[in-house]
């Protein structure tokens, strides 16, 4: 085969699957494959559909990447040190290709989708044999069938805007289940690179989206994540809105909770509350991300929504629902933000009283529009800054926690505590870390604690 063979020449997905599973089935062992995933939720739940493609050729599965015969790695493209860690990753393992130039070395995800990294890639990384772009996920059988065929550099960096449905997927959990039902951004945040690397909007149909949560419910599975960058946008041809499609989902008989995100504050309208207050098996926690409480600053991010609009939104939902659990992401240091607009971000943190929030200081992103604007703030104000944030916020969480004192709260245990022996830890339906005491045969089901102590970063309690 030569290395200039066309993608268009290549088998069909399913004829390479079973090609290659022909092949290993041969081997005196069954080969391991190594998966990372690195980055979102997304990543993950892309990661474990690889995983299944990668199952169906015959491979199992190892967390020693000195074992593999196969590494994967599904990279992120957030953030510029991500791709930093990929690379450097990347260089750490070229030992292991010199030792066993047989092993198999591919590079998927939101980082590849770039031109610059698959250069970067192609020019001093030549031991890296697959590449794939983020939408190209479907894509990896054959590619693998190419490798195994001679072709020395397999890859499809090509954008795809269909969505190829049933796609096999080992998932990393047995009760909670992620469902991506959307892909793609169309919010062009002057921050964010995703609309460049995941591409335009695409959703999923409703009923392929149904019958997959109905599957899930009918394994066993307790929580199910619907994924989305902006979930609030789900708009298939069919003309099913997000807040319709969660109330078909909640009519799936079972004991489950959905929840989702990430959810835009500019289309989160009262249609969205109300199914949220509504709907039986939706948890009662939105994280709605406000990123900034300047008006100056949103414009200068491209949020398209105002603090007014976000403020009547949250006083909706609170008017229903006083003590309504919310969370949020925020931004500090955006560039040449001045102290008046981050004591706007204050004030609004003090105004909502999130349960929790994810902050983040400012970090200059190559392609994206507020990399090539001037910033005249230092990195010690920027962190002096997201100290102040971050002390307010821990006071409010220490207040907000005591509301729980007392209640008996529903809660999906998911591990041991990593504090304290003999304890369980979970979530509530409002999205509260929960300890309690219990064994680990608790895991994956739902219990009910009586909370009786409030801290900073969980609330605890004992079984009811």
């Amino acid at each position: 085969m030569q290395e200039t063979l066309q993608l268009n020449q290549l088998p069909e997905p399913e004829q390479c699957i079973r090609e290659v599973r022909k092949w290993l089935d041969e081997r005196p062992q069954k080969p391991l494959a190594y998966v990372h995933s690195f980055g979102c939720q997304l990543n993950v739940a892309d990661g474990e559909k690889l995983s299944g493609i990668l199952s169906e050729m015959g491979y199992d599965f190892t967390n020693d990447v000195n074992e593999a015969s196969l590494i994967l790695y599904n990279t992120c493209a957030v953030r510029e040190n991500a791709e930093d860690r990929v690379f450097g990753t990347l260089g750490s393992i070229k030992k292991l290709k010199t030792e066993n130039p047989a092993l198999i070395l591919c590079v998927t995800g939101c980082m590849t989708a770039q031109k610059t990294v698959a250069d970067k890639i192609a020019k001093s990384y030549r031991y890296v044999d697959i590449v794939l772009g983020s939408s190209a996920v479907g894509k990896l059988a054959q590619m693998i069938w190419a490798h195994m065929n001679g072709m020395r550099h397999a890859w499809d960096i090509e954008t795809y805007i269909d969505i190829p449905e049933g796609v096999p997927t080992v998932r990393e959990s047995t009760f909670k289940g992620a469902v991506p039902i959307m892909y793609g951004c169309n919010n062009f945040c002057t921050y964010c690179i995703v609309p460049y690397v995941r591409g335009r909007e695409r959703s999923r149909t409703p009923e392929a989206i149904i019958e997959e949560v109905r599957g899930l419910i009918a394994e066993g599975y307790k929580e199910i994540m619907l994924l989305g960058q902006n979930v609030n946008s789900y708009a298939p041809e069919c003309g099913m809105k997000f807040p319709e499609l969660l109330r078909e989902i909640d009519k799936i008989e079972g004991d489950y909770w959905i929840r989702f995100m990430s959810s835009h504050p500019k289309d989160a309208g009262t249609e969205l509350m109300d199914a949220l207050l509504e709907c039986e098996h939706v948890a009662k926690h939105l994280h709605l991300p406000v990123q900034s409480g300047s008006n100056e600053i949103l414009k200068r991010m491209n949020r398209r929504y105002t603090v007014e609009k976000y403020l009547r939104q949250v006083e909706y939902i609170r008017s229903k629902v006083p003590d309504f659990s919310l969370t949020t992401d925020l931004i500090v240091g955006f560039p040449d933000e001045t102290e008046q607009d981050f004591q706007a971000t204050l004030d609004i943190v003090k105004k909502v009283r999130y349960d929790n929030m994810y902050s983040f200081i400012y970090s200059k992103r190559t392609g994206t529009k507020a990399a090539e604007m001037p910033d005249g703030i230092s990195e010690k104000e920027k962190s002096e800054r997201m100290g102040r944030l971050l002390a307010l916020q821990r006071e409010i969480s220490i207040e907000n926690n005591q509301r729980f004192i007392g209640r008996t709260l529903k809660v999906l245990c998911d591990g041991e505590s990593k504090k304290r022996s003999g304890r369980m830890t979970g979530r509530s339906s409002e999205n509260m870390l929960v300890e309690f005491s219990g064994t680990p045969e608790m895991i994956g089901t739902f219990v009910y604690v009586k909370i009786t102590e409030s801290h900073s970063g969980m609330i605890s309690g004992e079984l009811s």
